[in-house]
């Protein structure tokens, strides 16, 4: 059985593991991101890193079927790579690696990557397509048919919480765009929410006494009870479920798996949002299981390998 070796690469930190072919873990282990010169000695840095742990481990170049790599930017056609926060704009990524492991080499975006993890060995094993929902500091996510993620004509698929599901919104995303789903479905937007409430009502709530209030404080205070805390979990799950319904009806994929930090809420984040989608889905897509992820931060690493496997055979 040959082996597939996944990295995952962040901004802080490059996340590795090495794989058998039928998706067993072997080994993981991350290594610090160099961003120094605009990161020009990533692709060595990993390489020499691959190398290293293959050869400790024993596994010969002939049985290594190659590398695949989740970035966090755009991957093109010919191989390079936009990651604004690496510095990197057209960056030879793929053929540095190639050329300092002599592996293959499959790239694409970190969010996609991290779907194919998902429908590999997670919570879409199983299905023929799934659309996976990250909910952190913003919402991100990739969708996968038939085996194969969707990058589209501008390798931008998959931008999740740019879908708008508020149209009268006046405060404007990130991204330039007014009513996004990343502004109420993302940990950054759950707190915005809970900090708007508290000022609009005396009502009574755990959350006043909290000098900084986040997205798990929130969700915990709803677990409890916290009447006002439970509004704003209901309206993170009313912006959530707009945001399915309106994939659901575009892509129409077999499951929803929601990760990420906010995902820690747990069942009672998935309940409230699989009974708000089933009224706002079509009655053919209504049924569409909406379940937790389940790879939590190695399904970048995952994906990786997944790609690795389909697409350098």
């Amino acid at each position: 059985m040959g082996f597939c070796l996944g990295v995952d690469l962040g901004g802080t930190n490059v996340k590795m593991g090495v794989f058998y072919e039928d998706g067993t873990l072997r080994d993981k282990w991350e290594i610090p991101t160099n961003r120094a010169n605009s990161g020009a000695s990533i692709p060595r840095d990993i390489a020499e890193s691959l190398l290293e742990r293959t050869e400790r481990l024993g596994i010969s170049a002939q049985d290594t079927l190659g590398v695949g790599i989740g970035v966090p930017g755009q991957v093109w056609p010919d191989g390079t790579v936009d990651a604004e926060n690496l510095g990197w704009e057209r960056f030879p990524l793929i053929a540095g690696i190639e050329a300092a492991t002599g592996f293959p080499v499959a790239a694409d975006n970190d969010a996609n990557v991290a779907a194919a993890g998902e429908y590999w060995q997670g919570a879409g094993r199983g299905y023929n397509s799934l659309v996976l929902v990250t909910l952190g500091t913003g919402v991100g996510g990739g969708i996968v048919v038939d085996g194969q993620c969707l990058s589209g004509a501008h390798m931008s698929a998959g931008e999740i919480g740019h879908v708008q599901v508020e149209p009268k919104e006046t405060l404007r995303c990130a991204c330039g765009g007014f009513g996004c789903l990343e502004q109420y479905a993302s940990a950054t937007g759950c707190a915005r929410m809970a900090r708007e409430e508290l000022h609009k009502t005396s009502e009574p709530s755990v959350l006043r006494g909290l000098r900084d209030i986040d997205a798990k404080a929130v969700w915990d205070a709803a677990k409890a009870g916290d009447r006002l805390a439970l509004r704003v979990a209901d309206s993170f799950c009313d912006y959530l479920a707009r945001g399915l319904a309106i994939l659901a009806h575009t892509v129409d994929p077999e499951i929803f798996a929601v990760g990420g930090g906010v995902s820690k809420a747990g069942q009672l984040l998935i309940d409230m949002t699989r009974e708000k989608y089933r009224s706002l889905a079509l009655s053919f897509c209504r049924d569409t299981p909406i379940v937790l992820a389940r790879l939590g931060n190695d399904a970048g690493i995952y994906g990786a390998a997944a790609m690795a496997t389909q697409k350098l055979k």
